[in-house]
């Protein structure tokens, strides 16, 4: 195998664990959301608020780490 097949190995992996770890703090954060609901519901909306926005965080990191493995694939 050149260098150019573990270019692309290591980008299909990379990009299979940014897969992983984003699902698994979205998961997270849903888990913790719906119990922090649970035990306060009177704070639902800021909780909610609070769970989109850091989704939204996690989602645009695991975008960066996902383009970077398909950019550096191509090197």
């Amino acid at each position: 195998m050149d260098a150019i097949g573990f270019a692309y190995l290591g980008a299909g992996i990379g990009a299979g664990l940014v897969a992983i770890g984003a699902g698994l703090g979205i998961g997270k954060l849903a888990a913790s959301a719906t119990e922090a609901t649970g035990r306060q519901p009177e704070a639902t909306g800021e909780i909610r608020t609070t769970a989109l926005i850091m989704a939204a965080l996690i989602e645009g990191v695991a975008l960066f780490a996902a383009a970077t493995c398909f950019l550096l694939q191509g090197k």
